[in-house]
């Protein structure tokens, strides 16, 4: 009787302490400043001879007006003055470690809207990092161009040869290399795009799983409705599209990531399960371009967040940035406060298909005690307290790499009042990369 007791009391307390511990939500671990490289905001690209004049300066239309006279009108929150010659190396916002400090990094579409980025040509770049000066190496760049008429809309180079892509045509976000090409998330569609390894494309996969189409408001198939009319049809938001995608480790499925949730018209709300706000995972067979029904849910702490970036290590678990959209750690009114990388693995969800959230890091409070960064770093705590922070991956069992979005020219989250430069991190986060 009294061991039967016992195990009555002990099997009480277990379940107690389950209670208590998925109460308290997932675990926390410290991640250290393993080295710090940054390329200046100020980095440019030379354009390709073949690319049409009109993409020789890039700028133009930041304003909200057309501006022809180079440096003619100036950022207000960083001063930097545009139109400027070239394409500028900015926006990072999808990365894949390639060995040998060598990184695989995707640019977005430029200037941050549909409206503003017809003369931002889309890219990705090969970057090799010298951790120990700080600096970072151009290795290779590749401009995305549709020479054979792949695209099904008409793109703003439609009439030229060499038929480059703007950022007036997609707003890339997220890359995988599978084989020898690129899978590419766009967020205007959403769309899947693959190229090959010279930035030419093969395909452009329109989102559908289980027969919905996703569309978001810049999805070039929408129409915009008559003043007082309804609109149906857009359930992806603006700014809503893929901004992650993993891989599985064989190559054969992809991961999209919504950025933020999706529009449930049924019921008239951002979707949401249990009560909880939630961004939806879905599943891509690579080898024929076709859509799994199985959707997962990554589920948000604040319905106003947004995630960064998401890539697959050891099979099924993965690394996934979530973060509110505010910058600056200096006192400023939205100054950045959430800025977390989550670890979940895939075989870990309810029975709604919700992941787990199994431990965090806090990427404004990381340990550098030999204050290894160039700037950021007080009492021996560096912050990144950037509002685009887009870019995680695993380097080695121990470290990760993050790098943020720097939105060039608008955020100053380092300082006010100046152009974010490209800032990338190695972090030390042995345990956390190991938590169950």
């Amino acid at each position: 009787m009294l061991k039967a007791l016992a195990l009555g009391v002990s099997l009480s307390l277990l379940a107690t302490l389950a209670m208590a511990q998925e109460a308290e939500g997932p675990a926390k671990f410290d991640a250290v400043l393993k080295a710090h490289a940054e390329l200046p905001a100020q980095t440019f690209l030379p354009v390709p001879a073949d690319a049409p004049a009109g993409l020789q300066m890039s700028g133009r239309f930041t304003s909200g007006t057309r501006v022809e006279t180079p440096y003619g009108w100036a950022n207000p929150a960083s001063g930097i003055a545009m139109p400027f010659p070239g394409q500028p190396l900015q926006g990072m916002s999808g990365v894949r470690s390639l060995g040998d400090d060598r990184f695989l990094f995707l640019t977005d579409n430029g200037f941050g809207t549909k409206a503003n980025s017809s003369d931002a040509m889309l890219m990705f770049n090969i970057l090799k990092m010298d951790w120990d000066a700080g600096k970072v190496g151009i290795e290779k760049t590749i401009f995305l161009r549709d020479p054979n008429r792949v695209v099904p809309f008409p793109i703003v180079t439609e009439h030229s040869d060499s038929r480059y892509l703007t950022g007036a045509d997609f707003d890339p976000e997220s890359i995988q290399p599978v084989g020898e090409n690129y899978w590419i998330g766009d967020e205007f569609g959403p769309w899947l795009i693959e190229v090959d390894a010279e930035g030419v494309l093969l395909q452009v996969v329109k989102t559908n799983p289980g027969g919905i189409d996703y569309k978001s408001p810049d999805n070039q198939f929408t129409s915009q409705p008559a003043a007082g009319a309804t609109v149906t049809g857009i359930n992806t938001g603006r700014s809503g599209g893929y901004e992650g995608i993993a891989q599985s480790a064989d190559g054969k499925t992809l991961y999209p990531l919504l950025e933020k949730p999706f529009f449930d018209e049924a019921a008239g709300a951002l979707e949401t399960v249990d009560g909880k706000p939630v961004i939806r995972m879905l599943e891509f067979n690579v080898a024929d371009a076709t859509w799994s029904d199985t959707v997962r849910y990554y589920p948000l702490d604040d319905a106003s967040h947004a995630i960064g970036d998401f890539n697959l290590f050891d099979g099924t678990r993965g690394l996934i940035i979530e973060r509110d959209n505010n910058e600056g750690d200096d006192g400023r009114e939205k100054a950045a406060a959430f800025k977390r990388i989550y670890l979940i693995d895939l075989t870990r969800a309810d029975e709604n298909g919700v992941l787990e959230k199994i431990a965090y890091i806090d990427l404004m409070a990381i340990k550098d005690p030999d204050a290894m960064a160039p700037r950021g770093t007080k009492d021996g705590v560096f912050t990144f307290p950037f509002v685009t922070i887009e870019d995680v991956d695993l380097v080695d069992p121990t470290t990760i790499i993050v790098a943020n979005d720097n939105n060039y020219p608008g955020s100053t989250g380092r300082e006010a009042g100046r152009a974010d430069d490209n800032e990338y991190i190695l972090l030390d986060v042995a345990e956390f990369l190991k938590a169950e």
